[in-house]
């Protein structure tokens, strides 16, 4: 974040003293990102302006840890696609003049995987689009990870649809500047990847006209044991608070319920061709025979010429294995009745 976002933000949360070396560090980036920004407008502003309309984005949605990183890698190993890497997500107000010489300045504060689930990280591999929303200083529940003692309303910064003519506009542009930036550097279609997008699919195809969304549904109990672990990682290592994390199973449940009312009212607006389901288990099981289906479904084309690397990409993570978590049997009552809809419509129904 530039220094223009993050200051307003930290007036209003505060930090803790405890985290006052993590402040530090993100007073100096701050100053550095608003230079480079500067610098970045002068001059590179007009020329995305002149530049042609991106084509319409694929949108990979789907709950977090649903294996929406791994459908959105395999995507990209198709040349036709391009996607935002980890660096231009993270620098979004500079990375066309930055992504030049920082990430090599930067490479070794990188680390080598995610430490909630092992997949490997770089500044060159693909990643979700929300952080750079979050950067430009765009609402989005991300901010919670930074301050998880706020934040706490689930549907408040992830349904767009839900919000002001005012917000809803101001996000919809910083997400077209955004794309028209990514545009500019590479004309090819852009694959994104965000599991809050899964909200959002009303105001993504307005913005988009022609955009398609493929959606990626996990076992339940999983999805929940998993996200419960993932952001108690996230807010111990990344927050200006000392995080308290009570309360962070109804935050998930209740995240989750408002996520799917958002997308099931945005469902039957998309014609077939618009958008595309499918499970987790069959992807891992028959993974090229499940893409061949995704392509097929949404009219794209080339899925021999991609074969070979989906292929590739799957013998190389032969050996990979997802982690394990244990919930209580209260937990699993309460997805079972919160959450049973879900279950019902994609087939994860208790015995």
């Amino acid at each position: 974040m530039p220094l223009s976002v993050w200051l307003p933000l930290l007036a209003r949360n505060h930090f803790a003293a405890t985290r006052i070396g993590q402040l530090f560090r993100m007073m100096l980036f701050a100053t550095g990102n608003s230079l480079m920004h500067r610098a970045d407008q002068l001059i590179y502003s007009r020329r995305v302006r002149r530049a042609p309309e991106p084509e319409p984005p694929l949108f990979v949605v789907g709950h977090w840890r649903t294996g929406t990183t791994m459908l959105h890698e395999l995507l990209v190993q198709d040349e036709q696609f391009a996607f935002p890497t980890t660096y231009q997500v993270m620098g979004p107000h500079h990375f066309l003049l930055s992504e030049r010489f920082v990430p090599k300045l930067m490479a070794h504060a990188m680390p080598e995987r995610r430490p909630m689930d092992n997949m490997v990280v770089g500044f060159d591999k693909p990643q979700e689009d929300e952080f750079a929303l979050c950067n430009l200083g765009l609402r989005s529940p991300y901010l919670k990870w930074a301050f998880p003692r706020h934040y706490a309303e689930p549907g408040l910064y992830l349904d767009v649809d839900a919000w002001d003519e005012v917000e809803r506009r101001r996000w919809t542009e910083g997400m077209v500047w955004f794309m028209r930036r990514l545009a500019w550097r590479d004309r090819r279609r852009m694959v994104l990847k965000s599991p809050t997008h899964t909200a959002r699919l009303t105001t993504l195809s307005v913005a988009f006209p022609g955009a398609q969304f493929i959606h990626i549904v996990r076992d339940p109990y999983t999805v929940f044991a998993s996200t419960v672990h993932t952001w108690k990682q996230l807010w111990e290592s990344l927050a200006f608070h000392s995080p308290n994390f009570d309360g962070i199973e109804e935050y998930v449940l209740a995240t989750f319920e408002k996520m799917y009312s958002s997308f099931e009212r945005a469902r039957p607006t998309l014609p077939p061709d618009q958008l595309y389901e499918l499970r987790y288990e069959d992807l891992v099981r028959e993974p090229v025979a499940e893409m061949e289906k995704v392509y097929e479904r949404l009219g794209l084309k080339n899925f021999t010429a991609a074969r070979p690397k989906l292929e590739a990409y799957f013998a190389s993570r032969r050996d990979y294995r997802t982690n394990r978590h244990e919930i209580s049997d209260d937990l699993r009552a309460a997805i079972a009745k919160r959450w049973g809809g879900y279950m019902r419509q994609y087939g994860y129904e208790s015995p």
